[in-house]
């Protein structure tokens, strides 16, 4: 046990290492990080875990009650076009609801997450082994790179916002091709899922740099009463990040489990 935690500590250094010389060889010239944005991103990073631990409980308590069961049996498409209809009601109720409407903003928050939890909750059947160790190198890998974020020059990454737009949109497509496409298309359908796989991991490591640096931005224009403070609209892209990125590490080890068996 000993070993394996040393072994998970030295990835996680030297995955931090690696990033921050890659990407962040301009730090800031400020004087380090000011207390109002070091406050405003620690409150955004509870928020997020805050909401990851909600998504993980109610995960297991649906899964636990047959709901996986239930949803896998459902229609591909008619899961996909609830799920989607319930997250970005919830995800836009919770944005459009003022900070000051605590109840509502909390209310619409949890819904949000427990649409998360709803969809997820087949994971449930898998071993639980593999889904600590891609919770481990999920948030080893958000760690990593949103240490560079908020170290790095002001705004040095904002301009990422289009291109992982139309990065995420190539991703998605590819997500939907085993729906769409027949099953003798067997080359195709193996390109689309290393894209799906392995490039989603790239621009969902991309949103986490970029959502870094938008929070840090959002904090300097609240401090200057441009904007309101609002750390659960924050943690709610860094929730996306977070499970985009973890979902894809669970099909990744997955696999060569499989592979290790044969």
């Amino acid at each position: 046990m000993t070993q394996r935690l040393l072994y998970g500590a030295g990835i996680f250094g030297g995955t931090l290492v690696a990033i921050n010389l890659l990407f962040n060889r301009e730090t800031r010239e400020d004087g380090g990080m000011p207390a109002y944005e070091r406050g405003y991103l620690n409150e955004t990073f509870l928020t997020t875990g805050l909401g990851i631990g909600i998504i993980g409980i109610a995960a297991k308590t649906l899964h636990q009650s047959g709901w996986s069961y239930r949803l896998m049996a459902t229609n591909p498409w008619l899961v996909v076009g609830i799920s989607l209809a319930a997250s970005i009601g919830s995800m836009y109720g919770t944005f459009a609801t003022s900070p000051d409407n605590y109840i509502q903003k909390y209310a619409l928050w949890t819904a949000f997450n427990v649409t998360q939890a709803a969809v997820l909750s087949p994971l449930m059947f898998l071993q639980p082994a593999l889904l600590a160790r891609a919770g481990l190198y999920t948030v080893g890998l958000m760690g990593s790179i949103a240490f560079v974020g908020a170290t790095a020059k002001q705004e040095k990454y904002l301009y990422l916002g289009g291109p992982l737009l139309a990065g995420v949109a190539v991703v998605a497509l590819s997500g939907l091709a085993p729906l769409v496409l027949p099953a003798t298309a067997a080359r195709t359908l193996l390109w689309t899922e290393n894209i799906w796989l392995y490039g989603g991991l790239a621009v969902f490591g991309g949103f986490t740099l970029y959502d870094v640096q938008k929070v840090l931005h959002h904090a300097r224009l609240a401090e200057r009463g441009l904007v309101r403070r609002d750390a659960v609209n924050e943690s709610i892209s860094l929730e996306l990040d977070f499970l985009n990125i973890f979902i894809r590490l669970v099909q990744i080890l997955g696999m060569r489990s499989n592979n290790n068996r044969r």
